[in-house]
């Protein structure tokens, strides 16, 4: 039997990028995952958002203001930027670097990249705006090695083994990868919607749809921009508590349009 037998068919080979995607959700999913699926309000932000590329001609990435966001949040909640090793020690960094992922074109093809935001905590909205759109228009931000491409390429059971470095070496993990992470799968299609995904960070938020809905405003019934999220903690790190105080911070700053004001220079 060979490809010609089907000839409504066709066998194309797995890209070594993919296959590290595949050894990533295989890793991940044996982690203590818990996903809490949150819907924020962000009238005021996209209203805000909206006024600003109106007055100016550019609208700030709306990933760059969830970065900016998260990374205030965790520096109001820090035991949340950790990593729990094999020890069973956890290691809390100050610095909260945001992987998030990036839309570019690859060999002709779109594709979603990551890209890691260092020292998020410390920055402008418009200086993570300026990283992420540079990054989109690079022609590959992940700029790996010929020793990178190579370990795509080895076998299943080896090149699995690098997603266990942050049980191993936190600190060699947040200098590769960073130490909270951002993905979207909003991009795919209008309309709300949550999605669950695996992950191998302490804290990641996974970006789904955005959808009109109807909402009490001041006892009036409004038709509000609803976003849903999905937070995803490591349960062998954070807790309940104190995971639901960083939720509710995260909240706040996200429907309060934290950071917008500063693009306009205020």
């Amino acid at each position: 039997m060979n490809d010609r037998d089907y000839p409504d068919e066709r066998i194309e080979r797995v890209s070594p990028r993919r296959r590290g995607t595949v050894d990533y959700m295989r890793a991940a999913g044996r982690r203590s995952n818990v996903h809490g699926l949150v819907e924020l309000d962000v009238t005021a932000a996209r209203d805000a958002i909206r006024a600003i590329e109106s007055e100016t001609g550019q609208a700030p990435s709306f990933t760059a203001f969830l970065v900016g966001c998260l990374a205030t949040a965790i520096g109001d909640h820090p035991g949340v930027n950790a990593y729990r090793d094999w020890r069973g020690r956890l290691h809390v960094f100050d610095d909260v670097d945001v992987n998030v992922l990036v839309e570019t074109e690859i060999d002709g093809e779109r594709i979603g990249v990551p890209h890691v935001l260092r020292r998020a905590n410390g920055r402008s909205l418009r200086s993570l705006h300026r990283e992420i759109r540079a990054a989109q228009a690079s022609a590959d931000p992940t700029d790996l090695s010929r020793s990178g491409e190579l370990a795509l390429r080895l076998p299943g059971p080896v090149r699995r083994l690098v997603w266990r470095l942050p049980q191993w070496f936190p600190r060699r993990w947040k200098e590769t990868a960073g130490t909270v992470a951002v993905t979207s799968v909003g991009m795919f299609g209008a309309g709300g919607g949550w999605a669950l995904s695996p992950t191998n960070y302490t804290v990641q938020l996974t970006v789904g749809g955005i959808a009109a809905e109807p909402r009490i405003v001041d006892g009036d019934v409004e038709q509000r921009e609803i976003l849903h999220l999905t937070v995803t903690f490591d349960h062998d790190v954070v807790d309940g508590a104190p995971a639901a105080r960083f939720v509710d911070r995260l909240r706040k700053l996200v429907e309060g349009g934290h950071g917008l004001d500063s693009w306009r220079g205020r």
